[in-house]
């Protein structure tokens, strides 16, 4: 495939099992350009290993004081001289083609899984480790690809010069034969070390990215607690851990790389040593001398190609295995059912209990946050975490609503079709959910806000239930074309120029403008003060009047305007009624909303 064909129509379906799984088939998706890299790779490296000849035949024609020849070698190298000069030309693009073909299906594939996964990615794995397989991992992996077909042709070049070597000088070349494959196998013994030493760098490399990461996001959280010293000192501390392990890993891989200079250049004093022996006895001409030093010479060449695929590999496998387990992570995709239209009616959660009434705001109170989550997550059709046991809400085993087979997660319903059971899209469709710490990409307010929509609810209609008519005002004042018009004005990535409760209410009215036929909120108004929440949430029920909405919230000002109140404790639904209602025959529920602890029972002791 070339560059100018990319992206790829389809990235195809990886084998993930492994990350030696995953390099192969990389591998195989690339046939016809690793092909391509080994012709050219071929015509470069043959040329190069005929040099020796044409230069010991001008050699022994100059002893000779044959003319003729002579003009006949320097022929013969000009003409290896082009192919030498068009070979690398050919080779190096091939084998950069493939790096980048390499790379752009991978980049393919891992942002169809983000797509794929949503926001549940970063809850399965760390952002450090995103950010290092999206980067880093990718150039390791197009590195191993790049140099796969120069390695090749290096050992078909070098097996065809040591086989030629004996035919043209059995006893020199025996000798050449024999010790060529022990000089490209000297380095094993210390890659297991070598490759430990890099996959610590590695790691703490990737824990210093994450950690990063983590302190740029909260920058400006830092700054108001006065954190930011101490975050730098961990910051400084990691980056030493890495620079120590860089060093180590730098140390063994030199050390590889000098057998790799020192052992070839053994050969070569044995062979030179052992031919003027031959030479001074007359078993062979100068001009053989000549030649069978020069293509000892050139085998020092594909040695080094030797090296180079044996430092790919190793950087390249830990890197494969983590790009696999980020490709295996999943979600169903496609569902039994094809329905044509998304499923509607009541929204019922077979973990927890929770029936969502459809049509009406239904408002769920928990008393772990973290279940909150959970809850969210799984109510946008992710199933509970396989990995570690059940979500912390029970019920990953057992009997199976719906017609499921025991042992796989449960699935949420909603008008009694199984999430699971519908193509994914169509699901997305039905259910949007928002977590309580959503992303703005960068871009325009007018971008921000282009997202697919059922055209019932206008963009200003959103804006105005999402109560922004103040981050509209602020927004305008610095829009891009002095125009005033706040759509025109840049948001930074994730809406870092925007208070915390600026970007809540815009992610909000981001949601709005969707009107899905389900709407889950985590904690929509968290970071925004009481007046403002008690208007977002008269707009809310307003602009969602006939539609199912789920707010997971603890705010007395959305709960009493709730059609229902849900509360749920240990995972489980254990009151559903009115805000009012609960607050007073619900001593656990009135402990979690009023921020208090239940009173103690006072007994009379009896003397």
């Amino acid at each position: 495939m070339r560059i100018r064909d990319l992206p790829h129509p389809d990235p195809g379906v990886p084998d993930v099992r492994t990350g030696g799984r995953f390099l192969l088939w990389l591998c195989r998706q690339q046939l016809g350009g690793q092909a391509n890299g080994l012709f050219w790779g071929l015509v470069h490296m043959s040329a190069v290993a005929a040099f020796p000849l044409p230069v010991g035949l001008a050699v022994q024609a100059a002893v000779d004081r044959d003319g003729p020849r002579l003009a006949l070698a320097g022929g013969l190298l000009a003409l290896l001289g082009v192919l030498v000069a068009l070979g690398d030309i050919m080779l190096h693009r091939a084998a950069v083609t493939n790096w980048i073909v390499a790379v752009a299906r991978m980049q393919q594939l891992l942002a169809r899984k983000t797509t794929e996964l949503g926001g549940a990615m970063t809850r399965r794995v760390a952002a450090g480790e995103v950010a290092a397989v999206s980067t880093g991992d990718l150039e390791r992996i197009g590195w191993f690809i790049e140099v796969l077909s120069r390695f090749c042709a290096a050992a078909v070049t070098t097996a065809g010069v040591c086989v030629a070597l004996v035919v043209y000088q059995p006893e020199l070349g025996l000798v050449v034969a024999l010790g060529v494959p022990a000089l490209a196998l000297a380095a094993l013994p210390l890659l297991p070390a070598a490759t430990r030493r890099a996959d610590d760098q590695r790691e703490k490399a990737g824990r210093a990215t994450e950690l990063a990461s983590d302190t740029v996001a909260g920058l400006r959280v830092l700054r108001g607690i006065g954190g930011e010293e101490l975050f730098l000192g961990r910051y400084r501390s990691a980056s030493q851990e890495v620079r120590r392990a860089a060093v180590r890993s730098a140390r063994m891989w030199s050390l590889i790389s000098a057998v790799q200079v020192l052992l070839p250049g053994l050969l070569l004093i044995a062979v030179v040593w052992y031919g003027v022996g031959l030479a001074r006895d007359g078993r062979i001409a100068v001009g053989e001398l000549v030649t069978i030093y020069s293509a000892v010479a050139f085998l020092l060449y594909p040695l080094r190609h030797f090296e180079e695929i044996t430092m790919s590999y190793s950087f390249s496998r830990p890197s494969a295995a983590r790009t696999a387990r980020v490709l295996a992570l999943s979600r169903p995709v496609d569902g039994r059912l094809t329905a044509p239209e998304p499923p509607s009616g009541d929204l019922h959660d077979p973990v927890s209990g929770l029936t969502a009434a459809a049509g009406r705001l239904t408002a769920v109170v928990c008393g772990d946050p973290d279940a909150a989550g959970r809850l969210a997550e799984r109510l946008g059709g992710h199933p509970p975490h396989r990995d570690g046991g059940a979500d912390g809400d029970g019920g990953t085993d057992g009997a199976e609503a719906g017609g499921k087979s025991a042992g796989r997660p449960l699935s949420v319903v909603l008008g009694g079709t199984p999430l699971d059971d519908i193509p994914r899209d169509t699901a997305r469709t039905a259910v949007l959910v928002q977590d309580k710490d959503p992303v703005l990409l960068s871009g325009t307010l007018g971008d921000l806000l282009d997202v697919p929509a059922s055209g019932r609810v206008t963009t200003a209609e959103a804006l105005a239930a999402a109560e922004c008519r103040d981050v509209l005002a602020s927004l305008a004042q610095g829009s891009a074309d002095d125009s005033g018009d706040p759509m025109r004005t840049h948001i930074t990535e994730r809406g870092r120029s925007l208070s915390g409760g600026q970007r809540q209410r815009l992610a909000l009215a981001r949601s709005l403008v969707t009107d899905p036929e389900v709407l889950v909120l985590d904690e929509p108004t968290s970071a925004v003060d009481s007046h403002t929440e008690a208007r977002i949430a008269d707009g809310l029920r307003t602009i969602r009047a006939g539609r199912t909405t789920l707010v997971l919230t603890s705010s007395p000002l959305l709960l009493d305007r709730a059609d229902q109140v849900v509360f749920l404790q240990d995972g489980k639904v254990t009151g559903a009624a009115t805000h009012r209602e609960l607050l007073r025959t619900h001593p656990d529920y009135r402990a979690v909303v009023t921020r208090e602890p239940d009173r103690p029972h006072h007994h009379e002791e009896t003397s």
